[in-house]
């Protein structure tokens, strides 16, 4: 079956988005070029271009910052499956509106109940863990491949060698029954050590505007730099996603199994976007600065040292990243040539397939 995913971005403050029959009306504000972000409201537009949408043609509803959706055509996107999703002008996602649930209460009430046993919740996380790790390494062998520094290299292949040693350790770690926090713990001791060596290194896969683009660490909420701006939008359009895919397979996208539970946190999602980080969002955030799509104009810093999108920068990043969506990738485990975005689906099938007990153990998605 052929996933399609059509989502809707809207990124333009003051948006707003009526109802016509079958079709979603959007009328986009058209501002000045010197008004910044964070003034710019519909009194200050000097026109609107307007947009009309069948509600047959979306998946989901994806919205930054200030905008408004009138009830009725809230009640459309409800009545034809389409999720509506609102998230901060940063990507910080706050709340994610769909019609009467589905009916896979059964496979819910599983999840729960494999989120409270202490054993599966390590054996899930683990194999999430590798995944990224795995995923991480690959991307740092093909910079080693492809870089002519000797210096860099060797410390490519030092960082490669450790992930390749935490890969090791995960195989060998078992939960002991008499101390399940502990070993939780360790599980995510191995991925914020992993973690922090792959970041260490991430500067040198970049081949070109190194200058512009200097990276030290990960930093967020807010990020200080213009990678770390860029990583974080990517993540929250990856997290919508994962979102999307996980509900659609009946799962609780707010339950999950390596990051702890908290309130309007989709723990599940942030679960299963771990494994594409590496390969789909940071490799597009470095092809996009090595090919000089993305340059220091699409990025703001503010006072205190934050850095924010521009308008034209988020719209570059959303445009490349569903473009990216529309590669082939081979599935490892199906044997299938599968569209990028069809892969958010199939690995949360393949969760909901492993908590219903019809496979030993999640399978990670790890590209050839």
């Amino acid at each position: 079956m052929d996933i399609q995913q059509n989502t809707l971005y809207l990124t333009t403050p003051g948006v707003f988005v009526a109802r016509d029959h079958l079709t979603l009306q959007v009328e986009i504000p058209i501002y000045p070029e010197n008004i910044p972000l964070e003034e710019r409201t519909r009194d200050k537009a000097t026109g609107f271009r307007k947009l009309s949408l069948p509600i047959h043609n979306l998946e989901s509803i994806c919205a930054f910052g200030p905008c408004t959706i009138t009830p009725p055509a809230l009640a459309l996107c409800w009545e034809h499956g389409v999720a509506v999703n609102f998230l901060s002008e940063f990507g910080l996602f706050q709340a994610r509106l769909t019609g009467v649930a589905d009916t896979s209460v059964i496979l819910r009430r599983m999840q729960f109940r494999a989120a409270d046993d202490p054993a599966r919740c390590f054996a899930i996380a683990r194999q999430i863990i590798a995944g990224k790790i795995q995923n991480g390494r690959n991307s740092l062998l093909r910079a080693a491949r492809e870089n002519p520094d000797d210096a860099e290299v060797q410390a490519l292949r030092g960082v490669i060698d450790f992930l390749a040693a935490q890969l090791q350790e995960l195989a060998i770690m078992k939960m002991d029954a008499a101390t399940p926090k502990a070993a939780m713990d360790m599980l995510r001791g191995v991925e914020g050590m992993a973690s922090q060596a792959y970041f260490s290194v991430f500067s040198l896969m970049l081949k070109q505007q190194r200058e512009a683009f200097d990276f030290k660490a990960r930093t967020r909420r807010p990020p200080r730099d213009r990678i770390n701006c860029m990583l974080s939008f990517i993540y929250a359009l990856v997290r919508h996603d994962c979102i999307a895919a996980l509900t659609s397979a009946g799962l609780d996208p707010f339950v999950g199994f390596l990051h702890v539970d908290r309130p309007n946190r989709p723990s599940l999602a942030l679960d299963l976007m771990e494994e594409f980080r590496p390969w789909l969002a940071d490799r597009l955030a470095i092809t996009l600065i090595n090919r000089q799509q993305f340059g220091p104009e699409h990025c703001v810093v503010r006072d205190g040292g934050a850095v924010e999108l521009t308008d034209n920068g988020r719209k570059l990043i959303i445009k490349a990243y569903q473009e990216r969506k529309q590669e082939q990738l081979t599935h490892a485990n199906l044997e299938q040539n599968l569209r990028i975005a069809q892969l958010f689906y199939v690995q949360a099938r393949i969760l909901a397939r492993h908590i219903r007990g019809e496979l030993p153990a999640y399978l990670p998605f790890i590209p050839k």
